[in-house]
């Protein structure tokens, strides 16, 4: 059964899947498919079906033409999932089950697609019992996805991004990277140059209640996510912009990072739209 939060969005890849299974991207294989490749002898490609008779009256050797075609093939999607601890942070919703709900997006988008589907969780290091290798196994996948709603660890870091890339596949794939990316801009750079055969999707979850719905005045509590510690903060009008400032720095030097590897980020804030995915692909072939 497909869960109610599972939604689908429209994407495709930008360049030509190398795979040799039917599907719905273009391809590098020769065979039935959209995309024109051209004209050959009927001898060299004996396909009777594909016979262009205009081509054929137009040659000067008289020799039977074919049209060629390359094939319609598939591409692996991978949805990583960052379970460090700063994906606990609860604002409108905890972050974890905003990710939940993506992961399970793009699962059902790439079943809808007929592409394979993997899905990899990490903290400091690759979760196995929360990971799934590719497959077409679309209820399978939500049922590891799901295991996200009951997942509480805390004290636990991001540094297994870098194991995620021996867990993608040899041929190029479209990889989300779901986090919040709260972590040094140095580890997310080495993550990067480690997948960079693949087309990364960054997918930012940023909660308003981080930076921006702060407390106006009076004391409040900030949590560190990553230690568990508390520290109490007097908040006023200088110290909520300093909370904004940092935020827009951080986003000004991921954004600079991600466009280095030709990387557009998907900012998420709050609640999940997968209308929002849709439209980044569409201006991505655009």
């Amino acid at each position: 059964m497909i869960p109610a939060y599972a939604k689908p969005f429209f994407y495709q890849t930008p360049w030509k899947s190398s795979s040799i299974h039917f599907g719905e991207h273009l391809g590098t294989q020769r065979g039935l498919g959209e995309e024109f490749k051209g004209n050959v002898d009927f001898i060299d490609y004996p396909d009777a079906r594909r016979m262009d008779l205009r081509q054929t009256l137009r040659d000067p050797y008289e020799q039977i033409q074919v049209k060629l075609f390359n094939q319609d093939n598939t591409t692996p999607i991978f949805a990583v999932c960052d379970l460090s601890s700063s994906m606990q942070y609860k604002g409108q919703s905890r972050k974890l089950d905003l990710a939940k709900e993506i992961a399970a997006s793009i699962a059902y988008s790439a079943f809808d697609t007929s592409d394979m589907f993997s899905f990899i969780a990490y903290n400091t290091q690759v979760i196995e019992e929360l990971t799934l290798s590719l497959s077409h196994h679309v209820h399978q996948a939500f049922e590891v996805i799901d295991q996200l709603s009951a997942y509480e660890k805390m004290r636990v870091g991001p540094e297994g991004i870098l194991e995620v890339p021996e867990y993608l596949s040899q041929h190029k794939g479209l990889v989300f990277w779901i986090s919040d990316f709260h972590m040094p801009i140095s580890l997310i750079e080495q993550a990067l140059n480690a997948m960079s055969s693949h087309q990364m999707i960054p997918v930012v979850l940023w909660d308003a209640h981080e930076y921006t719905k702060l407390p106006k005045f009076g004391f409040g509590n900030m949590i560190d996510p990553e230690t568990g510690a508390s520290r109490t903060i007097f908040f006023r009008e200088a110290v909520r912009a300093q909370f904004e400032a940092a935020f827009a720095a951080r986003k000004q030097a991921l954004d600079t990072l991600f466009t280095r590897f030709d990387s557009q980020a998907i900012y998420i804030h709050g609640k999940y739209d997968p209308d929002v995915m849709s439209q980044y692909f569409e201006h991505m072939m655009a």
